[in-house]
């Protein structure tokens, strides 16, 4: 990866952090500056996340949709500081599919390539925008939206901030198709007024990864 991208990348963490923690952040406040496990030693490594060496010093796009995550799961010392970050990198035709944060905003900003989001609103209503590199877009708390890579030969790279240290992931392909207790076929039938083989075919499609 090039040397700008990873300068882009870095930049855009540092600004898009700092612009989603002070206007979307959906964390409590906390009575102190950070909040750190009892007895632990603080010092900069604490404060330090390099879950995302693998991704930036790869000298290739990856072969297979990238998803990296910096959440309190992640990274602890995110706890109670109303942001993450998450770096997804798309192959041709790669879709980060419909998808909810149920406790944050996400503020995305394209680094490479270009990309196709969207989100629909609690009225149906579909905001969707074609975005170049250097763009952003902004998906609202807990609405369902999606990002595609519709080119079909260049990758494409895009960095997201949420606002909140625990954003959640809601996948509504899988938790509707593909549960640990599945949903009974009936019920999904007559939701989406198809038959049961056709919810069984979706099940079976579902149960592999999108990689």
């Amino acid at each position: 990866m090039s040397s700008s991208t990873i300068v882009k990348i870095l930049s855009l963490v540092i600004s898009a952090s700092v612009i989603v923690q002070t206007t979307m952040a959906g964390d409590p406040d906390i009575p102190s500056d950070f909040i750190a496990p009892d007895g632990f030693p603080i010092d900069g490594k604490y404060f330090t996340y390099t879950g995302m060496r693998a991704f930036v010093q790869q000298s290739a796009p990856p072969s297979y949709f990238t998803y990296l995550r910096a959440s309190k799961e992640e990274f602890a010392a995110l706890d109670g500081l109303s942001v993450a970050t998450i770096i997804l990198g798309f192959r041709p035709g790669d879709v980060s599919p419909p998808h909810i944060h149920p406790r944050a905003s996400e503020l995305l900003f394209v680094v490479e390539g270009s990309l196709v989001v969207g989100f629909v609103d609690t009225n149906n209503k579909l905001f969707t925008q074609k975005l170049q590199t250097g763009d952003m877009f902004v998906f609202p708390k807990g609405l369902i939206h999606f990002q595609l890579n519709e080119d079909p030969k260049n990758h494409a790279i895009s960095v997201s901030s949420l606002g909140s240290a625990s954003p959640g992931l809601i996948l509504v392909p899988n938790n509707l198709f593909n549960t640990s207790a599945a949903i009974d076929d009936r019920v999904l039938a007559l939701s989406f007024k198809t038959n049961v083989s056709t919810i069984q075919l979706l099940k079976k499609a579902l149960s592999t990864p999108y990689n």
